[in-house]
């Protein structure tokens, strides 16, 4: 089996980042179809919390599969299903109490904005430059981290702005963090001054930690002063929690690293440990403002998926897993940033957590760099270390280690990667 052949007889849409055929996964490592094992940085785009296979999430899967596969949710009820959805409301934020489950991030976008403008009877919903939610058409219309995924798709939604997301990095006003006077928030409100009426927006759907643009994590007054203006004007407040939620940056969601409890959030990628799957959770006022056949789903709170979720609930518990995040997270970006002062082409390290970048820069200038970030990309996959790119210019390098990574695979990674920027750097 090569890879050419599935050219052949799959659509060129969905991009390659190498062209490995994998047969076999175990914690932190893949084997391919010739025996060779690599070191997994990437785990499925932190899809896999606990690496690959872990047994108590595979026995899990294996006994809901003997049993009932799927009648869909539409017809009958799961008990497993039930189960997650008790389990996984004793852990969301205060208040996000009923659960509508999906397969993927984008469905769950979607659904969110469906939710919010039925619930406010309002049409706008304002996102942010630089964000990511999907590629189906509701969230390719609030995506913003790269126009390739808006290419030859317009006319998308209505009634969708952009506001900028705060890169205190890329900062486009020249200011500091200490010294910044929140300009971010000005030109939302600039947005409603000229564009769209506060009165016409149901809702703002944020990343409270941003994924595909870049890993970035905003501002404490930004998201408090967000916040202030959106209660003013009875707009939702609609966290993405798809990428940065169960655990990844050291708390269960990360919008508790800020003490903002959203209206409605979506959830996807590790809920499942690997299955698809997704959710929106919200208040039961706002998720009752939907009334049945308002929203749908065939595959959605699907048995198996649910039995693989609560185990991943389990293990979150059981392992004490955001220890382990915390005290790995703070290791990886004390290393990083050790690796930063010796190497020029490296401009910031951030994150919180496991959820961690770096950028690559130009040293002359500081402009981004997306050729250094190939080199050391390459190098990582000679010596069989799986990586991927973040980033509106692609010259970040995000780190997506399962959250129960051990002290020795994150040294081997980090020995290879750094091996890999000194290189390039010469």
């Amino acid at each position: 089996m090569k890879f050419e052949e599935y050219k052949e007889y799959l659509s060129p849409a969905l991009a390659k980042v190498t062209d490995l055929v994998m047969v076999s996964g175990k914690g932190a490592y893949l084997t391919d179809i010739n025996g060779d094992q690599y070191l997994d940085f990437v785990q499925g785009i932190a899809v896999n919390a606990f690496g690959h296979c872990p047994p108590k999430i595979v026995e899990a899967i294996r006994k809901q599969a003997e049993t009932l596969i799927d009648a869909s949710f539409n017809m009958v009820n799961y008990p497993a299903t039930l189960k997650l959805a008790k389990k996984l409301t004793s852990v969301t934020p205060e208040g996000l109490d009923v659960v509508f489950f999906s397969n993927g991030g984008s469905e769950a976008n979607d659904g969110a904005i469906k939710l919010a403008r039925n619930y406010t009877k309002r049409p706008g919903i304002i996102a942010m430059r630089g964000s990511f939610h999907g590629r189906s058409l509701g969230a390719t219309s609030i995506t913003g981290s790269n126009s390739k995924y808006r290419k030859n798709q317009e006319p998308l939604l209505p009634s969708v702005y952009f506001t900028p997301y705060p890169n205190c990095f890329r900062c486009p006003y020249n200011t500091t963090c200490e010294t910044c006077s929140l300009e971010c928030l000005r030109e939302l409100q600039w947005t409603f001054d000229y564009l769209i009426h506060p009165e016409n927006v149901a809702a703002v759907i944020i990343e409270p930690v941003m994924g595909e643009g870049g890993y970035v994590v905003p501002p404490q007054k930004y998201l408090d002063g967000l916040n202030k203006i959106l209660k003013q004007h009875g707009i939702l407040l609609i966290f993405d929690e798809i990428q940065s939620g169960f655990g990844r940056t050291g708390k269960m969601f990360a919008c508790q690293h800020f003490g903002i409890v959203p209206d409605i959030m979506t959830l996807g990628k590790a809920i499942a440990g690997g299955l698809p799957m997704s959710a929106i959770v919200s208040t039961k006022e706002i998720m009752d403002s939907w009334q049945p056949g308002m929203h749908g789903t065939t595959f959605g709170g699907h048995p198996v998926c649910a039995a693989a979720a609560l185990a991943v609930l389990e293990l979150m518990e059981e392992e004490n897993i955001l220890e382990n995040v915390v005290t790995q997270g703070e290791y990886l970006k004390a290393r990083l940033m050790a690796i930063k002062e010796k190497n020029p082409i490296i401009g910031d390290v951030r994150g919180l957590g496991l959820m961690v970048a770096v950028e690559f820069v130009n040293p002359q200038d500081n402009s981004p760099s997306a050729e250094y970030l190939n080199k050391v990309k390459e190098y990582c996959l000679e010596k069989k270390m799986l990586t991927l790119s973040c980033g509106v210019y692609g010259n970040g390098f995000r780190f997506a280690t399962p959250l129960n990574i051990s002290r020795e695979d994150l040294d081997k990674g980090l020995a290879i990667f750094e091996e890999a920027v000194t290189m390039a750097s010469r």
